[in-house]
């Protein structure tokens, strides 16, 4: 289907994805690749860490995509976690490599920017290389951990330019990042395809709301997201408390859904700010409970502030709002505007005050509220629609394996190298 309208190269070829920072098909983008490189008739395999209350099995066959798991511990006490964990993934992901075989294309995905290691192994050996960057991490980098640019920070940079030189193809999230590929990475435009993460819309499905998620309060506000030190949590908290002692509206509870390394501060700021009784931290829940407070949710905060990555990044938390109808608070990030276009209010950046007035304003406006909604709505099942990304994707495939026949699963592992006469 996929595979003859968009590319014709599905039919025959193997694709091993390899992620190191989330399980799959936990990670929602890495299974929406999987499925539409299985649906335009490629063989997937995954390679990626065990989850640790899902995705747990060393082995797993989920909707016709193999996924190769292994265990590994999230990195903590500085750079030195980070060398055992990043150590530890690229010698697993090596050792199922090897067992997965030859493929036609390896499809890196990072943070980290080290896979392109076993990916110039496996490209030695006959595959196509497929750089998909979810985080531009220099910027992560600078961002988390507010140290300049020093000795580890040119190290991040360095590893950036190794996969992009390395890349056949590079796969961008939105045209910012694409104009770093080429810009930053010296690659060729038509080597870098853009393709969007998009919501599952058949996850994202309003249902009536409920009342009695608003804790006896008129209104509901909603955060949906990661809690890490750059995701803004600690903006929104702020914010919410001066729309409590500026603003003067009580008239509203609070839920902050998700989990993350901030999460235990988090909850430590709001009882510090006085906001225990009018902020609730729920971790992760299942999808089902998670659609319920948004589809009662009146206001959906996205508070990430402005830094050298959030201004360029896609927020996924931004799509899930719009893909519910829910009216966004956000602050002025340029791929935010992008993004929601109408569908929000913009903060000037990092302004507490401001995003609390704002918070106050829609709270008071709901015709404009409902107006937004729908064109959130209007904007996911159109410009930015899976669809679209579906077809980039499969377009950088074709692009990728131009001119390169396919293997097969019992062909012995290919070196590159010309045969001798």
């Amino acid at each position: 289907m996929l595979g003859d309208a968009v590319s014709g190269d599905g039919a025959g070829r193997r694709a091993l994805i390899l992620v190191e920072n989330l399980s799959v098909p936990f990670d929602r983008r890495v299974w929406q690749e999987c499925t539409t490189l299985r649906d335009a008739g490629w063989e997937v395999h995954v390679i990626c860490p065990r989850g640790e209350k899902r995705d747990t099995e060393p082995e797993a066959v989920i909707d016709g995509v193999r996924i190769h798991r292994y265990p590994l511990r999230a990195a903590t006490g500085g750079p030195a976690g980070y060398l055992r964990e990043y150590g530890s993934a690229l010698w697993h992901t090596a050792r199922l490599a090897r067992k997965v075989g030859p493929v036609d294309v390896v499809h890196a995905c990072n943070p980290p920017d080290l896979l392109f290691l076993p990916a110039l192994w496996l490209k030695r050996r006959g595959a196509r290389f497929v750089f998909d960057q979810h985080d531009l991490v220099p910027e992560l980098y600078l961002s988390r951990f507010d140290r300049g640019e020093d000795l580890l920070y040119r190290a991040v940079c360095a590893l950036e330019r190794r996969t992009y030189r390395a890349a056949d193809i590079v796969l961008a999230t939105n045209e910012s990042y694409r104009d770093v590929a080429v810009r930053r990475g010296g690659r060729r435009p038509e080597d870098v395809f853009v393709v969007r993460s998009a919501p599952q819309i058949e996850r994202f499905r309003p249902v009536p709301p409920e009342p009695e998620l608003k804790r006896g309060k008129p209104h509901l506000l909603c955060y949906l997201g990661v809690m890490g030190p750059q995701d803004g949590v600690d903006y929104a908290l702020r914010a919410l408390a001066k729309l409590r002692d500026e603003v003067g509206r009580t008239d509203w509870h609070a839920v902050f859904v998700g989990a993350g390394d901030a999460f235990d501060a988090m909850v430590e700021l709001s009882r510090r700010l006085g906001l225990s009784e009018q902020v609730q931290f729920t971790g992760r829940i299942p999808d089902a409970d998670l659609v319920r407070y948004l589809s009662t949710a009146d206001v959906c905060l996205s508070p990430d502030p402005r830094n050298p990555l959030n201004d360029v990044s896609t927020m996924n938390k931004v799509l899930e709002y719009m893909a519910m109808g829910r009216p966004i608070v956000s602050f002025d990030l340029k791929e935010a505007r992008v993004s929601a276009g109408d569908a929000a209010v913009y903060a000037p950046a990092n302004d507490e005050a401001q995003f609390a007035k704002l918070i106050g304003l829609l709270l008071d406006d709901p015709e404009k509220r409902a107006r937004m909604g729908e064109i959130g709505q209007e904007r996911i099942s159109g410009p930015l629609s899976w669809r679209n990304s579906q077809a980039s994707l499969l377009a950088a495939y074709a692009a990728a394996c131009r001119d390169h026949p396919p293997v097969s699963a019992s062909d012995p592992v290919r070196t590159g190298k010309r045969p001798r006469h």
